[in-house]
């Protein structure tokens, strides 16, 4: 009888103990049953122990599938470091299968994409530093030097994996692969259907396929021979799971890249603050066209002044086409001043502070200092504070009573649910069908509109003043972004509702966004990260007693840990949640591993823990 330790997949339960007539392998996956229980679990091998003293259950079946050794090593250090059990660290790989025979076919691919001088220095300079950052301006071309390097591996019979935001994923991009790659390329992410999964996993491990361009989930896919990861729009907040683990697909590229010395480029026309402080980058500001910009502020207050009304008429009047974009989060917390702009910031902390409803109160979230709603603005003296929340849906209906003749659409997630809509839709604006796009965040996001020649942008300000030390490098970023949509070739327009033009107007250039890089950088050295490691630890249940004794207790425990900074606490901004009463802690140190050590001693069925929290 052999005796072996089990990672439960999906399961918040330390590893667990099992017998077996047969010499298994480590990382081959399993079924079992736990005590009392019908159903069986999927479990994972991770080491064979001597027979111990209890009584052990069998295992009860074995499956054609198993982990590999680095994916053993990556999911080690995800339960470590992102705070969850091994079997929950396990569940984000996809395994791989036994019987598959490796055809391991070589094909020479020859792009022949002939890269500028400037972006020949880029790619000479990310092929030389091994792990490395491309700072480039929207439209210089980081597509065809992620090509080139893709291809310089898989030339050397090497895989290559390209990460997006999953609403990046667009046809457009496919295109562009699939004319270089062929049928060596697959597309991965939520929406593909099982059936495709299976051929793509198939084809990957008999060699068929060589390049996985996919959403944070493609970097978990059985690679045997994985030579460079590329993560375009490193920036983008999506690359964090929301859901246990909490993983950061960004950060794992970087870990996984330096363990197994592995390739990585990191691209994006708005580089984080994190990335830009720690990896050595290169600066593209060259772009292929002559583009030029001219931007427009507008500070009313009406959702569509007669100013951005003037501006659609007139662009739409010349034949050329409109994107709207409003940001969908964080609208209804934030109070904005609906004269100079600006919302009601914490005394001690730099920050917004954000709206308690049922306290009737502002809060902030990382120090806890609280105060009444004022009844006009401490900024200016004399505007009033309100709350703004506008949708894309109320948008919409006012475009369409303004322009009855012109076909406006919805480009958000309540719109785009499948893949199929994403590609009709794009196509059919892309093809002149569609006047006036009304999104959100999903228009940011790499695609290439050719006869937009107006991008307006709503509600900026409540990105701006949202209850975070990230806020003003988030609503910059998005800016530039969207604005990169508008005149991709020839002139492009801009207008911009906000009431803070003067900080927009300074950094919007996107060859001042490293100075608004550095600047923010000197902001954050003592208190924010990249220079200290946050961590929030939320606390839910239906019964708002209970989950606020359960605050208070871990918020006594913590003040008395060395090393560890209680930086705020209270309710969290949404209160109430699926019917569940929410608190939290907002924790941050110098020191990572004081940091886990504080995090590993909760034992709480009610805490959520998300280390390097984005909010």
């Amino acid at each position: 009888m052999y005796y072996y330790e089990l990672a439960l997949l999906k399961s918040p339960l330390d590893n667990l103990t099992y017998q077996c007539e047969s010499k298994l392998e480590i990382g081959d996956k399993v079924l079992v049953v736990l005590q009392r229980r019908k159903n069986l679990n999927e479990a994972v091998v991770i080491k064979e122990v001597e027979k111990p003293k209890f009584v052990c259950n069998n295992i009860q079946e074995f499956t054609n599938e198993y982990y590999d050794e680095k994916m053993l090593q990556i999911a080690k250090f995800i339960s470590q470091y992102y705070v969850c059990s091994l079997g929950e660290a396990l569940s984000i790989y996809t395994p791989f299968q036994k019987e598959i025979i490796k055809l391991q076919e070589q094909i020479e691919f020859d792009s022949k994409i002939k890269l500028s001088p400037k972006q020949t220095e880029a790619y000479d300079f990310l092929n030389d530093k091994k792990q490395a950052l491309l700072f480039a301006n929207t439209g210089s071309g980081k597509t065809e030097i992620y090509i080139k390097i893709i291809e310089e591996h898989l030339n050397k019979n090497e895989q290559a994996v390209l990460l997006m935001p999953e609403i990046s994923l667009t046809p457009q991009m496919q295109k562009r692969l699939e004319k270089v790659f062929g049928k060596s390329v697959a597309i991965w992410h939520s929406k593909i259907t099982k059936k495709k999964k299976l051929d793509i996993l198939q084809g990957l491990q008999e060699g068929s396929i060589k390049l996985i361009a996919g959403a944070r989930s493609a970097l978990f896919l059985p690679f045997n021979n994985l030579g460079v990861i590329v993560v375009d729009e490193e920036h983008d907040d999506s690359y964090k799971s929301d859901s246990k683990p909490r993983y950061h697909a960004k950060d794992l590229s970087i870990y996984m890249a330096k363990k197994f010395n592995i390739q990585l480029v990191l691209g994006s026309a708005t580089v984080s603050s994190s990335s830009f402080n720690k990896i050595p980058y290169y600066r593209l500001s060259e772009t292929f066209y002559d583009t030029s910009k001219n931007y427009t502020f507008d500070d009313s207050d009406s959702n569509i002044s007669l100013k951005i009304f003037n501006k659609i008429k007139s662009t739409l009047e010349s034949q050329n086409q409109v994107i709207i974009f409003l940001p969908t989060r964080a609208n209804f917390k934030y109070q904005i001043c609906t004269s100079c702009g600006k919302s009601v910031e914490c005394p001690y902390c730099s920050v917004s502070m954000s709206l308690h409803k049922n306290d009737l109160a502002l809060k902030c979230h990382y120090c806890g200092y609280a105060q009444q709603i004022p009844s006009t603005c401490p900024s200016c003296n004399h505007g009033v504070i309100h709350n703004l929340r506008v949708g894309t849906a109320q948008i919409e209906e006012e475009l369409k009573e303004h322009f009855p003749n012109k076909v406006i659409k919805r480009f958000d997630r309540d719109q785009i649910k499948t893949d199929k809509q994403l590609k009709t839709v794009l196509n059919e604006f892309n093809d002149g069908k569609i006047d006036i796009l009304v999104g959100t965040q999903m228009l940011s996001k790499g695609h290439d509109y050719h006869n937009v020649k107006l991008a307006v942008v709503l509600g900026i300000d409540s990105i701006l003043n949202m209850n975070s030390y990230k806020s003003r490098e988030k609503a910059l970023s998005l800016l530039i972004q969207i604005a990169g949509r508008s005149g991709r070739k020839g002139q492009g327009e801009v207008i911009i509702q906000t009431k803070n033009e003067e900080f927009f107007q300074h950094y919007l250039c996107e060859s001042n966004y490293q100075e608004f890089l550095d600047e923010e950088l000197e902001f954050r050295q003592d208190f924010y990260p990249p220079f200290m490691k946050m961590a929030k630890v939320t606390f839910a249940h239906t019964n708002g007693l209970k989950v606020k004794d359960e605050l208070d207790k871990y918020v006594k425990i913590f003040k008395n840990m060395n090393n560890i900074e209680v930086v705020g606490f209270g309710q969290s901004p949404i209160f109430k949640l699926a019917n569940k009463f929410r608190y939290e802690v907002i924790l941050r140190s110098t020191n990572v591993k004081a940091l886990l050590t504080a995090l590993h001693s909760i034992n709480s069925s009610l805490a959520i823990i998300d280390m390097d929290t984005i909010y």
